[in-house]
């Protein structure tokens, strides 16, 4: 008998990021910021990185669910919340952390610094309150 593993992120997910893959979103996602934020400054490294991670997410997503633990919080959810919400803290009240989740809420994401250190962040911040 095999035990189904509950996974902490999402393929689905993973390519519906990788539409704007010259972004890097989808490679903060997994949690790579390093390659994520080359993707970003290159626009997916002139689009054939990505056009590359097409084949690559795969393993991405693989090797995410082996380094991030689930639990309470959502990896998917927090990331939606960040994406189109993380200037306004969403994805820190979803987190619990209600005091920078309202001062996320009064500057624009701690003027927009915060909001981005988040982005490159998120991941392990939800793998540590699942733990």
């Amino acid at each position: 008998m095999t035990t189904m593993q509950v996974k902490s992120h999402s393929k689905a997910v993973g390519y519906l990021l990788w539409i704007f893959g010259f972004t890097g979103a989808h490679r903060f996602y997994y949690g790579k910021p390093v390659t994520g934020t080359i993707w970003f400054l290159s626009l997916g490294l002139l689009g054939v990185g990505w056009l590359i991670d097409l084949f690559l997410i795969p393993s991405m997503d693989r090797q995410a669910n082996a380094r991030f633990v689930t639990g309470r919080y959502d990896y998917t959810v927090a990331w939606i919340l960040l994406t189109f919400l993380g200037m306004l803290g969403f994805h820190r009240f979803y987190m619990g952390k209600f005091i920078t989740g309202f001062i996320w809420l009064i500057t624009g994401g701690l003027f927009l610094f915060g909001w981005l250190y988040d982005f490159c962040t998120l991941n392990d911040q939800i793998d540590e309150l699942n733990r």
